[in-house]
């Protein structure tokens, strides 16, 4: 005799389950109609966690170096935003602006540097915001942030202001990135998520 505890059970509900199948489609045919059964709904739960929870994306280039690598793969949180506010210093996911069309790439990620109703500038190589040098503990240190060629010079005397409902985008590597200093600030609607891990290469795994 058994103990308790080693007897195996199955709920009421997945026996008078299995009974109506093995009633329908015979007992082999049963078998087959479960594992359709559970093979889509994992499919549908692996949907409903990238459409409304999280989502990979890969990183295809060298904007975000050396936080992010090419070839890095980070998790999106998509619950982030609905949650609390934007951050400065959050790494995010977002639509890539109207403007820029050189590049099939639909999402961009950037880091965010000004936030709604702040004044962005550059001086002596250093992000300034609201008249205050931003500390950037993230960038290597000898890091210059330079406006020369880009269209948005973010001068003392022109300096550029975030409207409401927007926020300022900077790539970590600051002379390889196209980011607001070209394209402007960016809609909040059109953030996708709070990149928070990195999960590929294994190596590299650690949060943002």
């Amino acid at each position: 005799m058994t103990s308790p505890e080693t007897d195996p059970v199955a709920p009421a509900g997945s026996r008078r389950s299995r009974r109506r199948f093995e009633k329908w489609f015979g007992p082999r045919g049963s078998g087959v109609v479960e594992w359709v059964l559970v093979i889509v709904g994992a499919i549908l739960l692996a949907l409903v966690v990238k459409v409304f929870l999280l989502q990979a994306f890969y990183i295809p280039s060298l904007s975000m170096y050396p936080t992010l690598h090419e070839g890095d793969r980070v998790l999106v949180n998509k619950l982030s935003y609905r949650i609390h506010d934007v951050n400065r210093g959050d790494v995010i996911v977002f639509e890539r602006p109207a403007t820029e069309t050189s590049s099939n790439i639909p999402d961009l990620i950037k880091r965010v540097v000004g936030l709604p109703g702040e004044s962005v500038t550059f001086v002596d190589g250093s992000v300034y915001v609201d008249g205050k040098r931003l500390e950037e503990s993230y960038l290597p240190d000898g890091t210059v942030t330079s406006s020369a060629n880009a269209p948005n010079k973010c001068t003392v005397e022109t300096p550029c202001v975030v409207p409401a409902g927007q926020v300022w985008v900077m790539g970590d590597n600051r002379g390889d990135s196209k980011d607001s200093r070209y394209f402007g600030s960016i809609d909040q609607s059109s953030i996708v998520g709070r990149a928070f891990v990195t999960v590929w290469p294994l190596g590299r795994f650690g949060l943002l």
